[in-house]
């Protein structure tokens, strides 16, 4: 294996804990524990959070290490895509002050998947 599909893979990872668990968390997550104790909600949504700030860093990361490597950072849909990971970071934001929003979930998610629509096309 060569060093970048390494960094690809590791990308990849990421990107699956991320949007795999916001998936997770949606369809199975709140429904289950929706009429159990908040405090066992909270706590399913905090771990979640700690493992996704570590996602967010190797993303970043290895992104843009890509990026640069391969020379894309002017394509425009890596830009778009860019916008929209912004876009997610207000959306989290947004969220950790208004966590029983369904709005904002709906909205992260349908973001985080276009950003994965968007990464394809540019590895494309």
């Amino acid at each position: 294996m060569r060093f970048w599909d390494g960094v690809l893979w590791l990308h990849l990872l990421a990107m699956a804990f991320f949007v795999g668990g916001q998936l997770m968390l949606a369809a199975v997550v709140v429904p289950v524990l929706r009429g159990a104790h908040p405090v066992a909600l909270w706590a399913a949504a905090r771990r979640f959070g700690m493992g996704t700030l570590i996602a967010v860093f190797v993303l970043v990361l290895t992104g843009a290490a890509m990026a640069t490597h391969y020379d894309r950072w002017t394509d425009s849909t890596l830009q778009v895509k860019l916008g929209l990971v912004v876009l997610v970071a207000v959306l989290v934001g947004a969220h950790m002050r208004w966590p029983a929003s369904r709005l904002l979930d709906g909205g992260m998610f349908a973001v985080s998947l276009a950003i994965v629509w968007l990464g394809v096309v540019v590895a494309g």
